[in-house]
């Protein structure tokens, strides 16, 4: 992945796992590896971790933590009412900013 699409993604990361989450409960791990599976190769699992600790410590998810077979339970994110209302705002900004750069890359033809 180049510098430029590592900065534009540091930008939305956090919309992506609020995504992801919105589908299902899933912990660092599972997010990461479904990153990495839809071609986000180059993330760092502590990349996630600490974005996952970020939106806990902003109330945007809940977190139950989950025995593991093994080692220690796991946390299990999932999505709660604010980080819902979180993410729907992320989609009107995603869809307003993609609007406006497909309107500037139609007029540079």
């Amino acid at each position: 992945m180049g510098k430029q699409m590592t900065e534009m993604l540091k930008g939305t990361l956090e919309g992506i796992v609020l995504a992801i989450l919105s589908g299902r409960p899933a912990y660092g791990y599972e997010i990461t590896a479904w990153l990495r599976d839809q071609g986000f190769s180059d993330i760092a699992e502590g990349t996630v971790y600490a974005l996952l600790v970020r939106i806990e410590r902003r109330g945007l998810v809940d977190v139950e933590k989950v025995p593991s077979d093994k080692g220690p339970p796991r946390k299990v994110y999932s999505l709660n009412a604010q980080g819902q209302e979180y993410l729907e705002e992320f989609w009107g900004t995603w869809s307003f900013l993609a609007e406006r750069l497909e309107q500037l890359r139609k007029a540079g033809r």
